[in-house]
């Protein structure tokens, strides 16, 4: 038997596109054994009136796509999955059945992939790094791309010691590829230029603790301001985060979710987020999170 628990992540960070991503203390859990009759799947938890419980489920997918990399076929098995991460809501869920597939072949078939072999697989299946790597490693991720083949570099930096994410999570899906089509093909020199200056001080801010700079360091012009119009009340939920306390506040991923970061007040604002969700007739509940430091956690049992 089994377990295996992979954290949310929140990608992107405001200026971060698609390179930066954090890992969040909420989790699903994969429980996966040898089967006699065949594999089933069964889901419980966020999602499981929406996912398949067959061989589609992307669970089962990642790992099937490991068991191909190493030319063998995946055995029957027993899969059990708890989501704890809400789906289509910029929480990495989707990064999270792709790790915890590959963890799960990565573990049974006894066959060590290197490290980067398996965080390629799972960009190849999630299609960018940003939630990805986060989930499988833990803390604040940074993602390159090579730009002498394919495949990425990374590195793993220690999450923000003092602060804890507040986030918002409306009621209500944004596809990840809904949220990608509303971006523009070219942007603005000065827009590209803006957000390398914000990228690197909020790593800045991050690693020397200097949280006066983070409403500035959150600051984004590639995605956020074309993805307002899927986000109803996004500026008025920002907005209520910074006047309730927040250091700053982002979407996060793709959205609709929104994460503040926090020293204290987390649950003022975390009420102030949903209150300005209720401003446009949309209803939202809000979490108080650790950042995870650790990524995904595999355990055996007999």
């Amino acid at each position: 038997m089994l377990k295996i628990m992979v954290p949310a992540t929140t990608a992107n960070i405001g200026p971060g596109f698609d390179c930066l991503g954090m890992a969040l203390e909420l989790y699903n859990t994969l429980e996966i054994a040898s089967s006699d009759e065949g594999t089933h799947i069964q889901v419980y938890g966020e999602g499981a009136d929406r996912l398949p419980c067959s061989e589609n489920n992307l669970i089962y997918r990642a790992l099937a796509r490991y068991y191909e990399e190493i030319n063998s076929p995946p055995p029957p098995l027993q899969l059990k999955m708890t989501n704890g991460i809400p789906l289509a809501r910029g929480l990495g869920s989707s990064a999270a059945a792709i790790v915890a597939g590959l963890l799960a072949a990565h573990q049974l078939t006894g066959q060590v992939l290197p490290r980067e072999r398996v965080l390629d697989l799972a960009v190849e299946l999630e299609g960018h790094p940003d939630n990805v790597a986060p989930a499988l490693l833990g803390g604040l991720v940074i993602s390159a791309a090579k730009s002498d083949g394919p495949g990425y570099h990374y590195l793993q930096l220690p999450p923000p010691r003092e602060l804890q994410a507040v986030v918002c999570i409306p009621d209500f899906l944004v596809a990840t590829e809904d949220a990608r089509r509303v971006l523009p093909s070219q942007v603005a020199f000065s827009d590209a230029v803006h957000n390398l200056g914000r990228v690197a001080l909020l790593l800045g801010a991050f690693r020397s603790e200097r949280w006066d700079l983070l409403p500035a360091a959150l600051e984004d012009r590639l995605h956020q301001p074309y993805r307002k119009g899927l986000v109803p009340g996004l500026d008025q939920a920002l907005t209520q985060a910074r006047k309730a306390g927040a250091l700053g506040a982002a979407l996060s991923g793709s959205g609709p979710t929104i994460v503040a970061f926090v020293k204290d007040n987390a649950a003022r604002v975390g009420r102030a987020m949903e209150e300005a969700f209720a401003c446009v007739d949309i209803a939202a509940h809000s979490l108080v999170l650790d950042f995870n430091a650790g990524g995904a956690k595999v355990q055996e049992s007999t």
